[in-house]
């Protein structure tokens, strides 16, 4: 029997897209009246703001603030808080945030004030944490600390209940799977690295096409994770929610990293201070510093993969005056592999390749990104402006033989996928608080603007020779944004409106056929509304809501005016975190989400598939416990039923969704010597197509990490993946496709092998 909610869900999420609409606008109507007449009820008259920063004077984000011990407000993006206080007494102020100190200090509510916080970093210890309405973003800190991290995959797989598949050599974008979907490479889960966004439109090979692999892990100082379409901070792609990952803003000290593994597998990594100097006029300090890395590996394939990535990043911050600073980064890598693809069940079953074989040898391909993100922010009394210019410069190429010998049986169906592509980006946002009566509103008021401008084409090649153009053109497509939302707490309820709009304008110009050029100008609105109520520190209830959507590719809108050209996403979250005991933090929420459509561009066969609506019912389940001082173990569960709509019911499944996954592990830490993590991560069995005649097979697997810390310089250590050398499948396509000297074509399981037992060591000097 299901369980209420999930019926309600159902019910809410199978009504028409006209009453859809209609109780959204009532519900709207209803929450925007008792906001304004709640806020009418409350005076306060004494407000307190400031900003609470670490020690390299960098804002910091999702810190609680509690007065008298009853969590008050959570600090922003730039570390910004503001709250009001009712009386002129002496109160206890006191900050707390995951690795950290808390901080605690008197404040006499006499009149409004302006405080500036600093944190002193720490061990984790649960204890010192309250739970807020950022707690899922504690969760991922915590992760951040104790979990291993080697690769820009595993970073990805910091978010709960986010999993990640490659089936391309790994050069590629990693396949992601979160909340009952197959995002593929990106369509419904948003990327951005310090607010630059990851997602590429319109790509060569899958709208939203998100390569991560720019990214040098040991860089990333912060994660914040926002599930779900409810911040009108983020618009594009972020139905299934949202990913924001930040950089370090200083080095503390210089690093070497050297590793070495099975399969020719070695990695270098260095990361250097260039500036380290006080600012003393302005109270400040300067830093800069470059990281680089390199990886090589013939991977666990018959046929070597000779994989090689290059990566450099470097950063900039400073104070240009004691109200603005400045904050500039510049990154490139470049990748290049051989890749032996996914493999038909039947070719391994008849002996004709073992699982680590290949039917195509010379699938691969090269690709480069250079990106220049210039951020400046001023800081005044009042407020926060905050103003972001980005450029990206972007190269793809990709050899790709799905179906082997389907279409041509001589020569056989290798594609190649192109991509040139350059991306001039800002935002601009301005945060501050004003006063709706005597009640204290914070308010961010956003614009944006993104043109990607790229040179796309698919073509048929033998052997990575050019056969013949299937396709070819160049597409322009600009999203312009603005947003506002308000946040005002009032008592325990803290009350978040949000509205977004959106404007999109695409252009694509065929290079053979005219016919097939044209634009489309296309607007969406997508509001939101959150509540949280903060019963104490120890217990957080939240209600989300909101409209997301994704927009498609240039190709598709343009030549099929489909009416779901960018389709919405209806979402509703209810969930709470909780600390039943000192050191034990739960995170628990039940979610609905209703999209309009699953269209998407298919860059594999160049072609458009329309797909009917979506509902996705889920729970999320996560916790973190603190058993000693040093032992941490931590364990995520997600469950989902995802559905298509207006089909009949066995022919309805979301092919390659996940309805259930678990992560988690016990991690042992030390400030000196022995530390370790013993891992496991499961995905359950699923229907790899709509009427579940082909199923994709579920995987559990065990990793381990050990690390011995000589003292403060000197660390040594072992990682350890899939330590029972399971069989498992990591990428798992239902594909038609014929082997050579086939009379016939076959549809079955195409799939590529997961890692094998796989050992490398690790040596890191500090200095």
């Amino acid at each position: 029997m299901q369980p209420q909610w999930f019926n309600i869900g159902a019910a809410f999420l199978n009504t028409s897209n006209k009453q859809t609409h209609d109780i959204m606008k009532q519900f709207l109507l209803f929450c925007i009246t008792g906001f304004i007449a709640t806020l009418q009820a409350y005076a306060q008259n004494v407000t307190v703001s400031g900003y609470v920063l670490s020690h390299d004077n960098r804002g910091v984000f999702g810190a609680v603030i509690s007065i008298n011990n009853q969590p008050k407000t959570v600090t922003d993006a730039t570390g910004r808080f503001a709250f009001n206080l009712t009386s002129e007494n002496k109160v206890s102020l006191r900050v707390s945030c995951l690795g950290y100190t808390t901080y605690t200090q008197n404040v006499t509510a006499t009149g409004n004030q302006t405080l500036q916080i600093k944190l002193t970093e720490s061990q984790i210890d649960l204890s010192e944490i309250s739970v807020s309405a950022q707690s899922q973003n504690t969760i991922s800190g915590i992760d951040k600390v104790l979990r291993p991290v080697n690769n820009a995959q595993e970073l990805l797989q910091l978010i709960p209940g986010l999993f990640v598949a490659q089936h391309a050599g790994g050069g590629k974008a990693e396949q992601i799977f979160i909340r009952g979907f197959d995002v593929d490479h990106g369509t419904d889960f948003n990327i951005t690295v310090d607010g630059m966004p990851v997602n590429m439109v319109s790509h060569a090979h899958g709208q939203g096409y998100a390569d991560f692999h720019f990214v040098i892990p040991e860089a990333i100082s912060q994660l914040q994770v926002y599930k779900g379409p409810y911040n009108a901070r983020f618009g594009d792609f972020s139905t299934a929610g949202t990913g924001a990952f930040f950089t370090h803003q200083a080095l503390d000290k210089n690093l070497v990293k050297l590793e070495a593994g099975m399969f020719d597998t070695y990695r270098a990594l260095g990361m250097f201070k260039l500036i380290d100097k006080e600012q003393p006029k302005l109270n400040a300090h300067q830093d800069a510093y470059i990281a680089t890395e390199y990886v090589f590996t013939n991977a666990y394939f018959d046929a070597p993969q000779k994989f090689n990535r290059f990566n450099i990043f470097g950063k900039y911050s400073g104070q240009l005056t004691k109200a603005t600073s400045m904050q500039f980064s510049g990154s490139t890598f470049y990748a290049d592999w051989d890749a032996s693809g996914q493999v038909p069940q039947r070719a391994v079953d008849q002996g004709i390749i073992t699982r680590f074989g290949s039917i195509d040898p010379t699938e691969g391909g090269t690709t480069n990104r250079s990106n220049a993100n210039l951020i400046f922010t001023t800081q005044t009394q009042n407020g926060t402006f905050r103003n972001q210019l980005y450029y990206v410069n972007y190269f793809f190429n990709l050899y790709s033989n799905f179906t082997f010998f389907l279409e041509d049986t001589i020569n056989g169906d290798e594609i190649q996928q192109t991509d040139r592509r350059n991306i001039f980006g800002y935002l601009g946002t301005y945060s501050n608080e004003i006063k709706f009566g005597n009640q204290l509103v914070q308010q961010n008021i956003g614009i944006g603007i993104r043109n990607d401008i790229t040179r796309i084409a698919l073509k048929n090649s033998l052997k990575r020779e050019l056969v013949d153009t299937i396709t070819s053109g160049k597409v322009f497509q600009q999203n312009a944004s603005a947003y506002y939302d308000a946040t005002v707490t009032l008592n325990k309820l803290t009350v978040n409106a949000g509205l977004r709009l959106d404007v999109f304008n695409f252009n694509y110009d065929d290079d053979v056929d005219v016919m097939k050029s044209g634009d489309e100008i296309i607007a969406r609105v997508s509001p939101k509304l959150n509540f949280n109520y903060q019963l104490n520190n120890k217990t957080n209830f939240y209600l989300n809501t909101g409209v997301g959507f994704h927009s498609n590719d240039a190709r598709s809108v343009v030549l099929q005016h489909t009416e779901n050209s960018v389709p919405r996403a209806f979402g509703i979250d209810i969930g709470s975190e909780l600390k039943p005991l000192p050191n034990l933090l739960l995170h628990i929420a039940l979610w609905g989400l209703y999209s309009e459509s699953e269209l998407v561009f298919v860059g594999d066969a160049g072609t458009i598939e329309t797909g009917t609506s979506t509902q996705r019912l889920g729970i999320d389940f996560s916790l973190r416990y603190q058993l000693t001082k040093k032992l941490f173990a931590d364990f995520d569960l997600n469950l989902c039923r995802p559905r298509l709509q207006n089909t009949p019911s066995g022919e309805d499944y979301v092919p390659l969704a996940p309805t259930l996954t678990s992560i988690g592990g016990l991690t042992y830490t030390t400030p000196k010597g022995f530390s370790g993590s013993l891992r496991y991560k499961h995905i359950n069995s699923r229907p790899a197509n709509e009427d579940n005649s082909v199923e994709a097979k579920g995987y559990l697997i065990f990793d381990a990490v050990a690390n011995y810390k000589f003292n403060k310089t000197l660390t040594v250590g072992l990682s350890a993946e899939n330590l029972l050398n399971s069989e498992w499948n990591q990428a798992q396509f239902d594909t038609e496709s014929r082997l050579k000297g086939e009379a016939q074509p076959v549809s079955e399981l195409h799939f590529t092998p997961g890692t094998p037992f796989f050992i490398k060591a690790i040596l890191s000097v500090n200095f």
